[in-house]
């Protein structure tokens, strides 16, 4: 997936996938070169399934074709911005936003390059392979990006560091393990 973050051209293939989550009924439309084009990855869905309540702005970091902002705004009517380094993937967030028709306000920035407010919850898969550094930076940045009790919600299996990433994140947050299902778990960190 190396492509993933250098926006290199690739030959394109749509694909209309169904998603059924909980009891919401989503179609996307994938393609080659993104994250998880076949459908909905377990991570992502044990991610959303664990939600319970989300309200106020939210900020989904590395949306991808955007399966966790269209669900968080179809199901919790928040405002929703979504974010990504990839233009096709982007491209796919925004035409997927208008088939589940939902309004949201997708745009690319490279981590929080181009934030400039702060959000009630940040949501994310996050994008393990950026390597470690890049990754403690999202997730450590988070903080200057939420409200004052905000939470930065991640989804991280536990062969890819999950306890130790949740022990890490407690020197910044209030943490706090929402769900573990089949090795992954869903970190919530709050910023108080």
């Amino acid at each position: 997936m190396g492509h993933y973050f250098t926006n290199e051209k690739l030959d394109s293939k749509e694909e209309l996938v169904n998603v059924n989550i909980k009891e919401t009924h989503l179609k996307f439309y994938t393609d080659k070169g993104v994250f998880s084009k076949q459908g909905l990855d377990f991570g992502t869905r044990t991610l959303l399934e664990a939600i319970d309540f989300v309200e106020g702005s939210v900020l989904d970091l590395g949306c991808g074709y955007g399966p966790i902002g269209i669900y968080l705004k179809k199901v919790f009517n928040v405002e929703m911005d979504m974010i990504d380094i990839n233009e096709r993937s982007l491209k796919l967030a925004i035409k997927n936003a208008k088939l589940n028709k939902v309004d949201i306000n997708a745009f690319m920035s490279d981590g929080y390059e181009k934030i400039n407010q702060k959000y009630d919850f940040i949501i994310s898969n996050p994008p393990i392979r950026v390597g470690k550094e890049k990754l403690i930076s999202l997730l450590v940045g988070a903080k200057d990006h939420l409200k004052k009790d905000g939470a930065l919600i991640i989804v991280i299996n536990k062969n890819q560091g999950a306890k130790s990433m949740a022990e890490f994140l407690s020197q910044f947050y209030s943490v706090n393990i929402l769900e573990k299902n089949k090795g992954f778990y869903v970190i919530k960190a709050l910023n108080n």
